[in-house]
């Protein structure tokens, strides 16, 4: 009897059996995702004629850590700057989605006789669409260089964060049976506050941290360090009540600003490919054909509302964010689907019951079919913009021009706008940061303090005040920043002129700041000490403050600030140089490494025309290490040059897919194409005999390459041009060719011998 644990028979099934499927859909020419649906199906509880899974609590351990390294390598591909450019698309396109989409889906589950909790949660369910099919369905395609992908990434990103609120949402409704507001408040204010936690606290120490280790670490290294932290940032993430799935973007965003970014993403990628197989393998097993049959009118409904209004709302969202009708209707076909969340929140439905139990599998169901129709949809953006384009009246082409035109254009902000927002932005960051430090020191630093105090028999007095002192001293460059930087009283009195009530914003936004300090001096004080003594010491604190540390404390929170920066900047600054940021909507600055099968391997930068025929600049060059800033046209392109591209992002697409190109088949096979090896003893009397290697012209003739001579007991490897044949040799030769050694011989004695004579 075998000794193994099931994992191991039911994972050889697993992957022998996606293996063989996927096989046959690369075949095909089909998306590799459908494949490990199909082959989920094959070996589910619900195909009798094939070895089914035995264990199906591990193989969804297995398919979870799936989601986190397909979240994972997303943050990787995405950046908090690239977030910032398209965040407005983004919220725009997401929030008009999310909104129909409830909308619908309320509407049609009451059409279908679902009660009303089934109808909230299934709107909620076709709300959300599936990150992991979307993204693979990009790399399947060979999509992910598009340019409406940035925009498809961040929608996702921002779906991603309203499912977690949803998810909040969903479990007080279930309780309660009611909609709790200060509830849904308290999740986006606690949703806010992690994710600039994380963000920031990760930026400032993990690319110091890479820094500091980046001479001795290996790529092997590098791979359990940032798996490493992929997982602490799950694990923290699931601690604060957040899904794994965001915790490990998260730290994909976070690493995604390092200069390690490419080199990670590249030895995780085998990683991700095995356990997202399993995922999408486990959701091919919950494919039941009996509810196909049984509810097959419900799926086909609900598949067809999703299909169809999902990319309708997106494509009406991307609008709305000012983006033109051809990359909203690339953007919004591709979201056609739902997936993972929707299993999450029909899940929750389920536990709390207060969901039909049809309503899991017929979403299950009808998940399966839009991943089906998901590639095809995506495919589909262009055609179904070049056939409706020409269809619009002109008035409409006009006003869908001066709309997407006067969007990107309308950013302009006047000076107290860009005050306003510089403050309230100022305000939340710094208060933000200085509640997680306290937070930090009252839960962590104050019972820590107090026990070990306690063991050496000091009273809790003092340990208190030592604790006070210490977290004072590390907020005070955050409350220095919270209420003077970025305000001097020049700038004051230019807001305060520019209009005539600018004075009823300006001045309380200032006082704001300075309460904000004081409240959380006065609440740190208050935690440590009794609060009358705590109000005195607050008063001797600033005045101590104000007196002697105002100059050192500056400088510190400048060394903390420009630490920060430099971090956030470390990926950037591989370039040759910044773009302008009066240019930076026009122009795109990528990087891309050269190919073995690019048309323009080994030609130069004159003979690819990138310039003349693409309208697009090479910046630099990296070979060895080395780095070519401004390399000339005659330079040649070579196999592992890293390029450096400046132009817009549609025209440096395209050249993209030029040096970017991988083989159609991974593995040729080369058999017919060996060389052969032959041996043979030369005669007596002999032409080749007396005759040096060198002399005897076998490579000219024949295309004979002598690799040995066998004299007696010795034998000669790669012998020397210089070395003569003698009679009774063995010679052992190789050659492209098929030679018969016999005719070779009477050959060579009637033409080379014929010719000595």
């Amino acid at each position: 009897m075998s000794s193994l644990p099931p994992i191991f028979l039911d994972l050889a099934i697993i992957l022998i059996t996606a293996g063989v499927i996927t096989v046959i859909f690369k075949w095909l020419k089909q998306p590799l995702v459908l494949g490990y649906i199909v082959a989920g199906f094959f070996i589910g509880p619900y195909f009798p004629w094939f070895p089914a899974i035995s264990d199906d609590t591990n193989i969804h351990v297995w398919s979870d850590i799936g989601i986190v390294f397909l979240m994972f390598a997303l943050g990787l591909e995405f950046s908090i700057k690239k977030l910032k450019k398209v965040g407005a698309t983004g919220a725009v396109t997401a929030l008009t989605e999310l909104a129909v989409m409830f909308v619908i889906g309320n509407t049609v589950g009451h059409v279908l006789g679902m009660g009303d909790m089934s109808c909230i949660f299934l709107g909620c369910m076709l709300s959300i669409s599936s990150t992991t099919i979307i993204i693979k369905s990009f790399e399947d395609l060979k999509l992910k260089q598009q340019k409406f992908t940035g925009t498809v990434t961040a929608v996702l990103v921002v779906e991603d964060l309203v499912a977690v609120l949803l998810l909040v949402i969903l479990s007080t409704l279930s309780v309660s049976r009611r909609f709790d507001g200060a509830q849904l408040g308290m999740s986006m204010v606690k949703l806010v506050f992690f994710l600039i936690v994380w963000f920031t606290f990760g930026i400032f120490l993990i690319p110091s941290f890479l820094r500091w280790m980046r001479k001795w670490m290996s790529e092997e290294t590098l791979c359990i360090v940032a798996v490493g932290l992929c997982f602490g940032m799950v694990v923290f993430a699931d601690f604060a009540g957040f899904s794994t799935a965001l915790g490990a973007f998260v730290m994909g965003a976070i690493l995604a600003e390092t200069i390690e970014a490419d080199v990670i993403h590249r030895i995780i990628t085998p990683i991700k490919d095995l356990f997202g197989a399993v995922f999408f393998v486990s959701v091919g097993m919950l494919v039941n054909p009996q509810v196909l049959v049984h509810q097959w009118y419900y799926i086909l409904v609900i598949a067809l509302t999703v299909v169809a209004f999902k990319s309708l709302s997106a494509t009406l969202g991307i609008l709305l964010s000012g983006k033109p009708l051809k990359g909203a209707m690339q953007g919004g076909f591709c979201f056609c689907n739902i997936g993972e969340f929707s299993f999450i929140i029909a899940g929750l439905g389920l536990s709390f019951g207060v969901i039909d139990q049809n309503l899991y599998p017929i979403i299950v169901s009808v998940s399966i079919i839009t991943t089906f129709v998901t590639p095809y949809m995506i495919k589909g953006g262009t055609p179904a913009y070049e056939w409706l384009y020409p269809r619009i009246p002109d008035r409409g082409k006009r006003l869908l021009d001066k709309y997407s035109s006067s969007s990107r254009t309308a950013g302009h902000e006047n000076k107290l706008t860009a005050f306003i927002k510089k403050q309230v932005l100022g305000i939340l960051f710094y208060g933000i940061i200085i509640a997680a430090l306290s937070l930090l020191s009252i839960l962590l630093l104050k019972p820590f303090l107090n026990k070990l105090f306690a063991d050496i028999g000091i009273p809790e007095i003092w340990s208190n005040l030592v604790g006070m002192v210490a977290t004072l001293l590390v907020l005070a460059p955050f409350l220095w920043a919270m209420a003077v930087k970025g305000v001097s009283k020049k700038l004051e009195l230019q807001m305060l002129e520019i209009g005539s009530n600018s004075q009823a914003i300006v001045l309380p936004l200032l006082l704001l700041r300075y309460f904000v300090a004081l409240t959380a001096v006065g609440w740190v004080v208050s935690r440590y000490v009794h609060i009358a003594v705590g109000f005195l010491l607050v008063i001797a604190i600033v005045v101590v403050f104000v007196s002697l540390a105002a100059k050192p404390v500056i400088a510190f929170y400048h060394r903390i600030e420009n630490h920060f920066v430099t971090n956030l900047n470390s990926r950037q600054a591989q370039n040759s140089f910044a773009i302008p940021e009066e240019l930076e909507n026009s122009f795109y600055m990528d990087s891309c490494t050269m190919t073995a099968y690019s048309p323009w391997s080994g030609k130069t930068l004159r003979e690819c025309g990138i310039r003349k025929l693409f309208g697009v600049n090479v910046v630099s060059l990296e070979r060895a290490g080395i780095i070519y800033d401004l390399p000339d046209k005659k330079t040649q392109l070579l196999p592992g040059d890293r390029v450096t591209l400046i132009g817009s992002e549609d025209q440096v697409s395209k050249v993209r897919s030029q040096i970017t190109v991988e083989p159609d088949m991974l593995i040729h096979d080369h058999s017919d194409h060996n060389i052969n090896n032959y041996t043979m003893v030369i005669p007596e009397g002999h032409a080749l005999v007396g005759r040096a290697i060198k002399d005897a012209r076998l490579m000219m003739i024949y295309n004979a390459l002598v690799i040995g001579i066998k004299r007696g007991d010795k034998t000669m490897f790669n012998p020397s041009g210089n070395e003569v044949f003698e009679a009774g040799d063995l010679v052992m030769f190789i050659s492209p060719q098929n030679i018969d050694v016999n005719e070779l011989l009477d050959h060579y004695e009637e033409t080379v011998g014929t010719e000595q004579e």
